[in-house]
């Protein structure tokens, strides 16, 4: 197996009555993963701690097989983060910031950054501060992108976009993708964008992972049934979830013996969304 960019072992932190992990996790070139959960479930401080912006109590973080508070720094030209908030913005211009931020990547993409600007729209002459909440996260967005490194860092990327905003940023994002060696970690409340670009999504609920899945695979856990007749009041295998027509389960077989053998008809099977299932796992916390 392709040895990770990203090794998250046994990462713990406390902050007041909040704690993260014991947590372990490995992210892979040429992989998109998605980080969701509930509010203050730890998405943000776990991106920050890849950063070395927050410090863990235990445990360890490797980017690129560096220490991440270690004496070694080379990895941060390797990884661009783009916050939810920006401090100290304010008071610069698209053009200031573009010159302060480009000249610390070797890498820089001029090119792709005007291609960026041009499709959002961006006044690269506005000040930071003046723009609306939207265009501060184009322009966040745009700069981060830009850094052309192997690693790209995002937390809720999409939360002020709107909807062509949102599409435009897919396509760049997906684009900046074809080179097979990058890897993208975004946190998002957004099902549309994990579904649209998400290879494999972490489920984190207050503080803890529960869960690491390929996207296909969290999709095809659960089933709902639909029956002809009243529901037995007798709890199915694997049952989740149900209302007067249906039911969700993630032992389909069995469920599907039992109603059987209660003489039962099952009118249809199916898969439940990504959104669906991304819920049933934060609800359970299994």
């Amino acid at each position: 197996m392709t040895h990770p960019w990203i090794k998250i072992t046994n990462i713990q932190k406390e902050i007041d009555h909040f704690k993260l992990g014991p947590m372990t996790l490995d992210i892979y070139p040429g992989t998109i993963t998605a980080l969701v959960g509930n509010n203050g479930s730890g998405k943000s401080t776990l991106l920050k701690m890849i950063m070395n912006l927050v410090n863990f109590d235990e445990g360890s973080i490797k980017v690129f097989d560096d220490h991440v508070d270690g004496e070694a720094e080379t990895w941060k030209t390797n990884i661009a983060y783009q916050a939810q908030t920006q401090i100290g913005y304010d008071s610069f211009t698209g053009k200031q910031l573009k010159q302060l931020i480009s000249e610390w990547y070797p890498h820089w993409d001029e090119q792709l950054f005007h291609k960026a600007v041009r499709l959002f729209n961006l006044s690269l002459t506005q000040k930071f501060g003046k723009m609306s909440q939207g265009n501060q996260q184009k322009l966040i967005l745009a700069l981060a992108i830009s850094r052309n490194t192997k690693l790209l860092l995002l937390d809720e990327p999409t939360s002020f976009l709107d909807i062509p905003a949102k599409k435009l940023l897919i396509d760049l994002l997906i684009d900046w993708m074809e080179d097979d060696e990058r890897s993208i970690v975004f946190a998002s409340h957004q099902a549309d964008d994990i579904e649209k670009i998400a290879d494999y999504i972490a489920v984190i609920k207050n503080g803890s992972l529960i869960g690491h899945y390929e996207k296909e695979q969290l999709t095809s856990m659960y089933k709902q049934m639909w029956i002809k007749d009243t529901f037995t009041d007798k709890r199915l295998p694997g049952e989740v979830w149900r209302d007067k027509n249906s039911i969700t389960t993630d032992q389909v077989e069995e469920a599907e013996q039992m109603l059987h053998n209660d003489a039962l008809d099952i009118l249809n099977i199916a898969s439940i969304t990504l959104e669906d299932a991304i819920s049933l796992m934060l609800e359970r916390g299994i």
